[in-house]
């Protein structure tokens, strides 16, 4: 039986031209270091991990916990709820 988690679904913007990258189920409080893929609701970009309007990379694809992850790349990214 899985452990039902708590949590908020926030937007993930790019911070250089204000696209819409992701619609992700945030658990917990705090900031946004990672996305779990299987917690991303809405991808809008292409899968490579680079904004689909202006070509930056916001992410590198880590593993933890024997998940791939999305790591976010500090100051490339800002949230709204």
């Amino acid at each position: 039986m899985k452990k039902k988690i708590k949590g908020h679904v926030i937007e993930i913007y790019c911070a250089d031209c204000r696209k819409l990258l992701y619609r992700y189920f945030k658990a917990g409080s705090g900031y946004l270091v990672k996305c779990y893929k299987d917690r991303i609701l809405r991808n809008y970009t292409n899968g490579d991990l680079k904004c689909h309007k202006c070509g930056k990379q916001f992410a590198r694809e880590v593993m933890i916990h024997g998940k791939l992850i999305h790591k976010i790349i500090q100051g490339k990214v800002f949230v709204k709820k």
